[in-house]
């Protein structure tokens, strides 16, 4: 069976619009133009009656109320109004906020910039596969913490975080729990009462949505504890001013329902062919190692690291080929090393040699077979070519 080069296995940086939300999508780019905040008239009501529809969409994949929804241009905006709203509200100076090491940099640049007004910010340490005990989050909150953030999925080595657990805590202490689950919408189940969230993140593009579009869930009794970051006309209950992108809320709404849809199918679907994947290269290369827990993790997420090896070089030698990536989209092209992997204590020369995999909903086997092979090759030609590069100790 021939493969349609290059195979995209990037799917945590970014993922192609389906069809079938693209379709939901175009009648609100030229034909129901209208802005919802102009009820006046049809072109504004049938806007608003399709934002609120996509709002239910939203609200009803999380196991929240719509009202408790708020559209944001993606999950970097949510996760600095989740953060620097509740910081703000209470007043920077004196307050403080929990969270680990291995968050998003929408995250941590976020709590760095707030430590400049004053905030007070820990890092609670992660294990060797980047989980985070409970207790010593609950060890980490003082009388003056406003907030612990932790994100439900890692968007580099894939380990999924016990959000009930984490919520307990912040319920005993009665502090606020936010969580970055940009990339476990849609690929693990999330309740926003069972977990005792506050505050959730959200972004369309992660899931077959379109770019530029996000949300934040916002629990009703907490909206009174937000600071807004935008000031103008008063949009979304006044906690994010500005004309909605109507047609990319659309696309949120129907790519959330159609993730819902095909859960069932599509999880177990990428996991075997996740496991295929590192099955074949565990198999096949020598001196190779499996970045965060082998059980655990998002079904689509495979990050490896090859020994004696530049991950960077081996995505640029496979790019006509395999898109990869070396990890977070945030960081890509800047050289830095991974702050996830250093979280995780491992050594440079690991982390050097780090390559992740994000497949997809469109993936076939014969595409995963032809990526592993790939992988494979180039990894022994790049060690034929540098002999002497010596070997990290990836394999354990």
């Amino acid at each position: 069976m021939s493969v349609r080069r290059p195979v995209y296995m990037d799917h945590h940086a970014t993922t192609p619009v389906d069809p079938r939300v693209l379709e939901a999508m175009q009648p609100y780019f030229a034909e129901r133009f209208g802005n919802p905040a102009s009820p006046a008239h049809r072109f504004g009501r049938e806007a608003a009656e399709a934002v609120a529809h996509a709002r239910a969409q939203v609200a009803a994949a999380i196991g929240a109320a719509p009202e408790e929804i708020v559209f944001t241009s993606g999950g970097t905006e949510s996760d600095n109004l989740a953060l620097a709203g509740v910081v703000l509200a209470r007043g920077a100076p004196g307050a403080h906020v929990v969270t680990a090491a291995t968050e998003h940099k929408a995250v941590l640049e976020t709590l760095r910039r707030l430590e400049r007004h004053g905030c007070t910010v820990t890092l609670v340490p992660v294990d060797r596969e980047g989980r985070v005990d409970p207790q010593d989050i609950a060890r980490a909150i003082r009388p003056e913490t406003v907030l612990v953030s932790f994100m439900a999925a890692n968007n580099e080595i894939g380990v999924l975080h016990d959000l009930a657990a984490v919520g307990e805590v912040a319920r005993r202490h009665g502090v606020l729990f936010h969580s970055d689950a940009v990339q476990a919408l849609g690929r693990v189940p999330l309740d926003v009462r069972r977990a005792g969230l506050d505050l959730l993140s959200l972004s369309a593009h992660k899931i077959y949505g379109p770019k530029g579009v996000g949300a934040l869930y916002v629990r009703r009794e907490v909206r009174a504890r937000l600071a807004p970051l935008l000031a103008g006309g008063g949009q979304e209950g006044g906690l994010r001013s500005g004309t909605l992108n109507v047609a990319g809320i659309v696309g949120f709404g129907a790519a959330v329902e159609l993730a819902q849809r095909l859960f069932d199918e599509e999880v177990p679907r990428l996991a075997a062919l996740r496991d295929r994947l590192w099955a074949y290269l565990e198999r096949e290369v020598e001196d190779v190692g499996l970045n965060g827990p082998r059980v655990g993790r998002l079904a689509h997420n495979l990050n490896v690291s090859f020994g004696g090896l530049d991950g960077e070089a081996l995505v640029q030698r496979l790019a006509e080929e395999v898109a990869l990536s070396t990890g977070s989209a945030c960081v890509a092209g800047r050289g830095e090393p991974s702050h996830v992997l250093r979280a995780l204590g491992w050594p440079a020369e690991r982390i050097r040699g780090s390559v992740r995999f994000g497949l997809g909903r469109f993936h076939t086997q014969a595409e995963v077979d032809f990526v592993a092979a790939r992988v494979a090759e180039q990894v022994r030609e790049l060690r034929r070519l540098a002999p002497s590069a010596g070997r990290s100790g990836a394999r354990r």
